[in-house]
């Protein structure tokens, strides 16, 4: 289902305000259909295997690191980090690499901030490509936080174990304080934990294999953003992304969602579709979270083959 794998044949960093400076990469056809990917977290960072969503041989393949991960600079910073400035850098960056147009995936929280982008730049989007929808609602933050303990209770044990217990209602602000703490013992194991538990919740069948390869460094970007995140940038309404829907409804879209995903549930991609009919809507029956799943994969290697000739 895969492409073969490749490596960028361009690479820089790209100063977007005083503060912050984006890694981003360019792999596949130099002169061949712009698409722009979208990673997950907030501040998961970008991961090789995206590139092989592509047809090498037809796509330019954009990926960036989002503020305050992968190798973008500095790292794991709050400062002068939502979800406008991201928006601002998918702009920033089209601009600085002179593309007039382009087509659009993002997973995850990758597919919030395509929403975002879509609803502020719609005549810049070519197509949208959306997995694992979560539209930053206040429902889903504390579903992650709190429900997924019916359907994965020895992973939440493990997840809130750090955690005093007269604090477990107050989950997000406890973690959030030991995830800034500057002692590196205390903020690198609650960001361990926090990793661990959205990995093993992120596959139906929790796999190895398919496991993301989190190191240390990769675990604090996602934990101490997405904690950020979700305590500070919840959406307001809660259903915006919803109701600007006009703005984006005419550009051609795939909807992508595992039927057993217990870190974006599927309520939120059936909210979409509902939203926004026109775009193809995916359930794939046999798959979680994650974008390694084979259902996943191969939904999503169909949607970009359906997109690479649109210019």
């Amino acid at each position: 289902m895969l492409f073969p794998a490749i490596e960028p044949h361009r690479t820089g960093f790209l100063p977007v305000d005083s503060a912050h400076t984006l890694y981003y990469e360019e792999s596949g056809n130099p002169r061949g259909t712009p698409v722009v990917f979208l990673h997950g977290g907030p501040g998961v960072g970008l991961l090789p295997h995206y590139r092989r969503l592509f047809d090498p041989a037809i796509w330019r393949i954009i990926g960036f690191d989002q503020r305050g991960c992968g190798q973008s600079t500095p790292f794991a910073e709050v400062t002068a980090n939502s979800p406008a400035h991201l928006v601002s850098d998918i702009e920033h960056l089209r601009l600085h690499l002179g593309i007039e147009r382009w087509h659009v995936l993002g997973g995850s929280w990758g597919s919030t901030l395509a929403l975002m982008y879509a609803i502020a730049h719609p005549d810049r989007i070519l197509s949208l490509t959306l997995r694992g929808i979560f539209l930053m609602r206040a429902h889903e933050i504390d579903w992650f936080l709190y429900g997924i303990r019916a359907m994965r209770p020895e992973a939440w044990d493990d997840f809130t174990a750090l955690i005093p217990t007269e604090r477990h209602s107050d989950l997000l602000d406890a973690y959030l304080e030991q995830l800034m703490d500057p002692e590196p013992s205390v903020h690198a194991e609650a960001a361990r934990r926090w990793g661990r538990y959205e990995d093993t919740c992120s596959q139906l069948v929790p796999t190895p294999a398919l496991m993301l390869k989190s190191d240390d460094r990769l675990n604090l970007s996602r934990a101490r953003l997405g904690a950020y995140y979700f305590k500070h940038h919840q959406f307001t309404p809660d259903d915006w992304l919803l109701r600007d829907v006009a703005r984006y409804r005419g550009i051609p879209g795939t909807i992508i969602q595992g039927a057993y995903d217990l870190i974006c549930p599927p309520a939120s991609a059936h909210d979409l579709h509902q939203a926004w009919p026109e775009a193809e809507y995916i359930v794939v029956p046999d798959a979680g979270h994650s974008a390694l799943e084979t259902g996943i994969t191969r939904a999503l290697v169909t949607a970009t083959e359906r997109f690479k000739h649109i210019r």
